[in-house]
């Protein structure tokens, strides 16, 4: 059965009130809105929000802060992981698990199910963050990931609060690659989500089948050839995992077992060190370099340099071509000081 006939066959009462909203044990809804993006920035909660990002187009991350109340929402076509901010705060409801009434620790994160109209009321005021699969995006990946297996009857974490370093890191990483991308791009977003979304997978009882070794050599030397060459465009974690005939899921952890980091980390590199050939070879402007490897803007390129190289495109320049200063770099290509050279 479908991860989407499974969700259907779930929750298969009515609802119980006209708005969506459910009293008890409730149920599935037809949702009112497209996706919880939506609700969130046309819905009642519209005026608490402070940041939207949709890295990819496949995935939805929100920060929303208000008051303390009712948290309700209708039933939405998303898998919602939310993140809590501050902490402290009193919560009861039911988010597809049953009913809970817990006092959240800042940084703890809880699970909303889909196509469920949750209750959900804060004590006091809060301040969140969500990241939102879209099924329609997201179906597929799970399926082939559990071979039509996976099952959400078995997810025991729906509505309780826990906390996993490895969800708390990549849900970091994410957000703090919209604040320097604006838009990563659909491998990254992809690569991020299916690190999320396994580790949820085994939280909740059901792990994914563990990816035996690392890639094929013919796989590995296929899919570095087609990033290298797709560089400057927005390829997407699906394309290079049909590379090695993989499904989503399996391609990344085992790309991750070949070269010792995810595919997105691997992307980000293979587009710095570009970048630092064309600025040391060529004349190019920075804003035809960002292009050309794949970044939207100058600025997004010389906020990726800077985390990676420790100073921007112009001074990492100026210093390649300055035959009185010498670059120190470590083992990863990172400049680690820029110095006076010896006479």
């Amino acid at each position: 059965m479908s991860w989407r006939a499974q969700v259907a066959n779930r929750w298969a009462a009515p609802a119980d009130r006209d708005d969506g909203h459910v009293i008890g044990v409730t149920a599935i809804t037809v949702p009112a809105y497209s996706s919880s993006s939506e609700w969130y920035c046309e819905g009642r909660q519209a005026s608490y929000l402070r940041a939207r990002k949709s890295p990819g187009g496949v995935l939805d991350l929100l920060e929303v802060a208000r008051p303390a109340g009712d948290m309700s929402r209708p039933g939405l076509p998303d898998i919602v992981l939310y993140q809590d901010l501050l902490g402290g705060s009193r919560v009861s409801g039911d988010l597809g698990g049953g009913r809970f009434d817990v006092t959240g620790k800042r940084g703890d994160f809880c699970l909303a199910a889909p196509n469920f109209a949750t209750t959900a009321i804060m004590e006091t005021s809060h301040r969140l963050r969500s990241l939102a699969f879209p099924m329609a995006q997201w179906e597929s990946v799970l399926d082939e990931a559990a071979d039509s297996q996976f099952s959400f009857d078995s997810s025991c974490i729906y509505g309780r609060m826990f906390d996993s370093p490895a969800i708390r890191s990549a849900f970091r990483n994410l957000w703090a690659l919209c604040e320097d991308q604006g838009a990563p791009s659909r491998l990254l977003a992809r690569a991020a989500g299916c690190e999320i979304l396994a580790e949820l997978c085994r939280l909740g009882g059901a792990p994914l089948p563990t990816a035996k070794g690392g890639l094929a050599p013919w796989a590995e030397r296929r899919c570095l050839e087609l990033m290298h060459a797709r560089l400057s465009e927005d390829i997407s974690l699906d394309e290079l995992a049909a590379e090695a005939r993989l499904s989503p899921f399996h391609f990344a952890r085992m790309f991750k077992q070949s070269l010792g980091v995810p595919p997105r980390v691997y992307l980000t590199r293979l587009r710095v060190e570009k970048a630092c050939e064309f600025l040391e070879q060529t004349d190019l402007p920075i804003t035809e370099i960002a292009l050309e490897v794949g970044y939207t803007s100058n600025q997004v390129l010389a906020r990726v340099f800077l985390k990676h190289q420790r100073m921007s495109p112009s001074d990492y320049r100026r210093a390649v071509r300055d035959p009185v200063r010498k670059l120190s770099f470590n083992a990863q290509g990172t400049v680690l000081a820029v110095a006076e050279a010896d006479q």
